[in-house]
């Protein structure tokens, strides 16, 4: 097994990241860095990694094979496409781009070279995605009919180039990119409707938060929400099955998993006060009806996005995250955008 030697172009916050977190020796061999900042230089030269001057010698030095881009989002394309022409393997940082447009030229490049494109889309490999992605697809609380994922914090935008739209700021492109990307990668039916409605309450120029409505041609109803200014958080999961339902409070995975459990005779729930009346309907069910249990990790059946890289690149193997599945993620915030009067 022969690593794939890597320069990452970005070394801020989330190109550091990958190397000290995310990139496996066995199969990712990072040999430098290019940053035009002088404290991301300095940070690689204490780790050993050799700093380039300029991006023209990353792609013209013949032992870089690789390059991950996490720079801001507008530059995305332009290093993307030069990457690939100069004979380089890429992996973009989402969102592969700033528009629909952007992304296909990037991809008609990486056909006419054959060069090996790949955007990291890691939120797939979420412990709490995956655990709602086993309720999905094993209907542990039965046919699922609707979705509420959202991430809530009260830190607002941070305080760099995510606040300006010139760099593609704003939660939508944010966290918005990994929310959508798992439900269209979940759920395989396409989208019938979809309402949103942005959230500027921080004085920002681009979005410090959204919520997006979506309705499958499958029936599936699911509310993406994102939020800067939360200060009591709602749960990162609400899922409800026709036999159940699940709530997964944070990424720690507590929360809990309530399943119906549809036994003849079952005591009809007792009427209790609410407030200054009386509800049956809005009673707890009775204690024989449902089966509750913690919600426990589920393992993924497919690899992780590394070795998938590298099997992409050295074996021939086929990608997890697909050009397609990025392009209709990136399509549907271009849709976003026009809906809600961002974009004509």
């Amino acid at each position: 097994m022969t690593a794939i030697n890597f320069v990452i172009i970005g070394y801020g916050g989330m190109g550091s990241y990958h190397k000290k977190e995310l990139m496996p020796e066995n199969y990712i061999n990072v040999i430098g860095v290019y940053d035009i900042s002088q404290t991301a230089q300095d940070k690689a030269r204490e780790t050993g990694l050799k700093v380039y001057d300029s991006l023209d010698l990353v792609l013209s030095d013949d032992d870089v094979e690789a390059v991950l881009i996490a720079t801001p989002n507008d530059s995305h394309k332009a290093i993307a496409i030069a990457a690939l022409r100069a004979g380089k393997q890429v992996i973009c940082e989402k969102p592969v781009a700033m528009n629909v447009l952007e992304l296909d030229e990037i991809l008609a490049v990486a056909k006419a070279t054959g060069n090996v494109f790949m955007v990291h889309q890691n939120r797939r490999w979420d412990p709490d995605f995956l655990v709602i992605r086993d309720l999905y697809q094993t209907g542990k609380i039965g046919e699922l009919f609707q979705i509420e994922s959202r991430v809530h914090g009260a830190n607002g935008i941070p305080g760099d180039w995510r606040e300006q739209a010139k760099h593609g700021g704003g939660m939508l492109l944010d966290w918005g990119v990994h929310l959508i990307d798992q439900l269209l990668w979940l759920i395989d039916s396409p989208v019938k409707h979809m309402a949103a409605d942005f959230s500027y309450i921080l004085g920002n120029e681009v979005d410090d938060g959204f919520i997006l409505y979506l309705t499958f041609e499958n029936g599936i109803k699911a509310i993406i929400e994102v939020g800067t200014s939360n200060y009591s958080k709602l749960p990162r999961w609400y899922v409800k099955g026709l036999d159940g339902a699940a709530k997964i409070e944070d990424w720690d995975l507590s929360g809990e998993i309530v399943v119906a459990t549809n036994k003849e005779g079952v005591v009809a729930p007792t009427p209790i006060k609410a407030g200054v009346g009386l509800t049956k309907t809005m009673a707890p069910p009775s204690e024989e009806a449902t089966v509750t249990s913690d919600v426990t990790p589920v393992l993924p059946d497919f690899v992780s996005f590394y070795q998938n890289f590298y099997e992409v690149v050295r074996e021939d193997a086929q990608p997890i995250i697909k050009h397609e599945e990025v392009r209709k993620v990136l399509q549907l915030i271009d849709d976003v955008f026009v809906l809600v009067g961002e974009r004509k």
